[in-house]
């Protein structure tokens, strides 16, 4: 009878686990089937009501950022996500593990300047102008150098120092072949710093592999590579050599991309040579996958995806997409650094914008958005890029990070070591400053009610607000000048309306003297 019972109990344990299976299936189905669907949402542009700004901001942000997908690409969430803290733990350790300096003989060696200017690479708003001057314009070569080093990938993947000076420069020259005064190596090395404060800063590195992180730093620094001064709008509107080519879609993204991987094929530029196979396409998979939305007309359909995840029980989000909104926004980061920084990047920018209007001036193609030397509101168009694109993206990226990093937030970590010369004697530091920058920002904060909530520092959030503050106040003063100069404008034309009026009626009271004196002689001529 004890058997019979000792079995019946067994049973019903099996039956019990295997209805506890089949529940936890079909919600993994319901999920998968939903997130699915989310995927499939076109991109609109529902953020920017009809009269939040003026009609040529409007039209500027939705031909840059918006677009309509032929078609659309399902790939579900393949990556692991950490699901328990002793897991983090191991992950924590194994990257630490990684984090080792090459030895110092066989280091570049750096200018004095330049290793003072880079003790700052760690800050939010890093001041490339002021690095350029030290560096000789030579930003890529030093601030990809020092960052390849401190995440260990030139030990890891066994790149050569001699190999990496060659690439660098290449790179460098890539990104200077066209004199661009925005898209330029100032600004990779703008956003490969920027991509370097959310992987250290924020923790997003103790999520990642070494692979990961590499692709991360590579893609960050290489997605605007030979970058031709001018939007993908005006490679297609001009039927440009890149547009053929990529058949009018993300053509610049693709030729950023598929010229940096020419470049790596290259024997004495080669820094992926030591990659396995798999790892190879891995790195090759991400790096496309990042560079390529970078495309702008991608903005909103990313952040809604991003956003629609965001609100599932218990999202899973695949790394590739994670990683890419990231590059997004560090692309698009400069209105969210300190003033003097966004707006000499501001005024570069519009330079860029105004070459291309008047390239497209002489070829007789409409001008862009923005791109009218003469009627551009510099001020307006950054508030509705501020409002409508940076502000919306930050948010979304914060709350990403927080919700894939929440998991792994008890483990502390070091930040990857700065190079030899960064530590010399020569440049003393305060130890309680140095031990606060080596411990990376992932830290859980107490909330009301006892309870706690991981966050990550948004140093974004006062630069944004600060910015549009001045923004806002130079708007004034623009419309003001705009409407004096159109004033002066309308009363140039009415005057030389008047002028042309007054011309044809002194022709003739001309005519009509003219006419009395030929009469007047006539009739003298017939009295003689």
């Amino acid at each position: 009878m004890s058997r019979l019972r000792r079995e019946s109990s067994r049973q019903s344990v099996i039956t019990v686990e295997l209805i506890q299976f089949i529940i936890q299936y079909r919600a993994q189905e319901t999920q998968e089937k939903k997130k699915r669907r989310l995927a499939d949402e076109d991109d609109e542009l529902s953020e920017v009501q009809p009269d939040a700004v003026p009609p040529e901001v409007r039209e500027w942000l939705a031909s840059t950022f918006t677009r309509q997908m032929a078609t659309t690409r399902n790939r579900s969430d393949e990556k692991p996500k950490f699901r328990s803290v002793a897991h983090a733990i191991r992950a924590g350790i194994f990257v630490d593990r990684i984090y080792r300096r090459v030895s110092s003989s066989t280091l570049m060696q750096f200018p004095p300047d330049v290793v003072k200017l880079l003790k700052n690479l760690d800050d939010w708003t890093f001041d490339v102008f002021a690095l350029t001057e030290a560096a000789s314009g030579q930003v890529i070569k030093y601030v990809a150098y020092d960052l390849l080093n401190r995440y260990g990938a030139m030990h890891k993947f066994k790149i050569a120092p001699g190999v990496l000076e060659v690439f660098l420069h290449r790179v460098e020259e890539g990104y200077c072949r066209y004199r661009n005064p925005y898209h330029n190596n100032l600004h990779a090395v703008d956003v490969m710093q920027s991509m370097h404060y959310c992987l250290c800063n924020t923790g997003l590195m103790n999520w990642l592999t070494d692979l990961e992180i590499f692709a991360s730093l590579l893609a960050a620094l290489l997605h605007d590579f030979e970058h031709t001064g001018t939007t993908n709008n005006f490679h297609v509107m001009s039927g440009s050599e890149t547009a053929l080519l990529y058949n009018d879609r993300a053509v610049l993204e693709n030729h950023h991309v598929s010229a940096s991987f020419r470049l790596m094929k290259e024997d004495d530029a080669n820094i992926l040579s030591h990659l396995s196979r798999e790892e190879y396409k891995e790195l090759r998979t991400l790096m496309i996958d990042m560079v390529l939305a970078t495309d702008m007309t991608y903005h909103f359909q990313q952040l809604k995806i991003m956003r629609n995840l965001l609100t599932l029980q218990e999202p899973t989000i695949d790394k590739s997409k994670a990683l890419s909104l990231v590059l997004h926004c560090c692309d698009i980061s400069h209105p969210a650094k300190h003033w003097d920084v966004h707006h000499r990047w501001t005024m570069l920018l519009l330079e860029e914008f105004f070459r291309q209007g008047d390239l497209e001036k002489e070829l007789g193609l409409p001008f862009s958005p923005l791109c009218d030397r003469k009627n551009t509101l510099v001020a307006e168009s950054q508030i509705g890029f501020i409002d409508f694109i940076v502000e919306p993206s930050m948010t979304i990226m914060s709350d990403m990070l927080e919700h894939i990093l929440a998991p792994i937030a008890p483990v502390i970590k070091s930040k990857p070591a700065p190079l030899p010369e960064e530590t010399s004697s020569n440049y003393d530091e305060d130890q309680n400053d140095e031990k606060k920058r080596n411990v990376c920002a992932m830290t859980r904060k107490s909330i009301a009610g006892g309870n706690t909530k991981f966050t990550i520092t948004k140093p974004w959030l006062t630069c944004l607000t600060e910015n549009k503050r001045i923004w806002k106040e130079q708007a004034i003063k623009e419309l003001l000048e705009h409407a004096e100069a159109c004033a002066l404008a309308a009363a140039a034309e009415a005057e030389a309306e008047d002028k042309a009026d007054e011309k044809p009626a002194a022709e003739t009271e001309t005519e009509s003297a003219a006419d009395e004196q030929k009469e007047t002689t006539t009739e003298g001529a017939a009295d003689n």
